[in-house]
């Protein structure tokens, strides 16, 4: 009995290895495949990061239409453009001009003083500085929004301690800032949208790249028939599992490499926040690897051409990072987007990694997310059995009517003998 269970793992091991042989060959022989798997991992995260490197907008181009032409909207001007995120490109006669410049996208934004802007600050009255913003860009709005309201704040503080009547430094302290608060960011600390956006986006690399490398292959086993050489190694049900275990064996291999790059190099390479653990971290991405796997595999059953994944994973790829919670509010995901968002491991991986890298959580911190990534695992990894038990029968079914009809032709009919 043991030598017969013996016997069984041995051929088991032997008919996954030759699977896992079989797919590195043809990985390392299909250019597209190759590109995939080895050289967009490689690039891409490179080339996010050094887009973001810098982390915030600086120079941040505003126009200036100054109807007051007096002291005070001087003085404002020039301490808005002291401020290293804005920059007065122009200074326009009229609102016209200034809306000109926004069409052209010259400037992103229009600061206008009214002609009775310092009339109404000496006589004590409340004036007002207007704020054009182009909302198209976040970052740039950020800068010319919140640049101008730390300008108005300082303004206004000397306006205070002016009509105070203080005589030590602590009175006007308090006279401008009676209730003192401090601003302390516990993530993120450089209010950087590099840290705050790159995690997400590396780890949906990882599952968008195995998503292309994998269909591409399926596409081609597809359009080449390649099925039929699984067929022989078929010879039971436990045969299956042998085969989706080997190829997943080949893809596991390759994205142990790209991952620890991914996450461990790539965030150090560029100084971004990383307070992940590397044994925390590698509990993360066994299931979340595995899992895109699995979904790889299951998912190529709907790719026929080569071409059509290119199609399904660009098409996906902003949708996933919204629904992943990374630039926006999960609890403002309405709940069937979320139950939606369920279906992917790029979801919990994204979710997991950013607690993981940005805010120091540990692999029991993010117990959520760890075990709905190997709950799909087990999932995905019966599923995709299921659509290989389909190819395979399909391939097995064409393979025998071709060699059925191969056998009519060679055999003479009773007219001929």
């Amino acid at each position: 009995m043991l030598r017969k269970i013996l016997h069984r793992v041995n051929e088991g091991v032997h008919d996954m290895c030759y699977i896992w042989a079989q797919e590195m060959k043809m990985t390392i022989k299909d250019e597209g495949v190759l590109i995939f798997f080895i050289l967009v991992p490689l690039f891409y995260p490179l080339l996010y990061s050094w887009i973001y490197n810098n982390e915030v907008v600086r120079d941040v181009p505003v126009a200036i239409v100054d109807m007051s032409h007096s002291q005070e909207s001087r003085q404002f001007i020039r301490l808005y453009d002291a401020s290293p995120n804005t920059k007065v490109a122009y200074h326009c006669t009229d609102m016209d001009d200034a809306r000109d410049l926004m069409e052209k996208q010259v400037v992103h934004g229009i600061l206008y003083f009214p002609a009775d802007f310092s009339n109404r600050l000496n006589r004590l009255e409340q004036t007002t500085v207007s704020v054009y913003c182009d909302m198209a860009l976040m970052l740039t709005y950020k800068a010319i929004y919140q640049t101008a309201a730390a300008v108005q704040s300082e303004m206004n503080s000397a306006i205070q301690i002016k009509l105070s009547g203080n005589y030590t430094d602590r009175e006007d302290e308090i006279t401008t800032q009676p209730l003192a608060f401090e601003d302390v960011p516990i993530f993120n600390s450089a209010g950087g949208y590099g840290n705050f956006i790159l995690p997400g986006v590396l780890i949906l690399i990882l599952q968008q790249t195995l998503l292309l490398g994998i269909g591409l292959s399926a596409g081609t086993a597809r359009e080449k028939s390649r099925y039929k050489d699984l067929v022989p190694i078929n010879k039971h049900y436990n045969g299956l599992f042998r085969i989706v275990l080997g190829k997943a064996l080949c893809y596991a291999m390759i994205y142990a490499v790209m991952a620890a790059y991914i996450t461990l190099v790539v965030p150090r390479l560029f100084h971004f926040t990383s307070m992940v653990n590397a044994a925390d971290l590698l509990g993360l991405l066994t299931p979340y690897i595995l899992a895109c796997i699995f979904f790889g595999m299951f998912v190529s059953c709907t790719v026929r051409y080569r071409e059509n994944v290119m199609l399904l994973v660009v098409f996906t790829s902003l949708p996933l990072l919204f629904l992943a919670g990374v630039s926006w509010p999960q609890n403002a995901i309405p709940g069937a987007w979320q139950g939606v968002s369920w279906l992917f491991p790029s979801t919990f991986g994204v979710r997991g990694f950013i607690r993981m890298n940005c805010m120091g959580a540990t692999l029991h911190d993010v117990g959520v997310e760890y075990r709905a990534l190997w709950i799909q695992v087990v999932v995905y990894f019966f599923l995709a059995c299921a659509v290989y038990q389909y190819q395979i029968q399909s391939a097995r079914k064409h393979v025998l009517e071709a060699e059925k009809k191969k056998l009519e032709e060679s055999t003479p009919s009773p007219e001929q003998s």
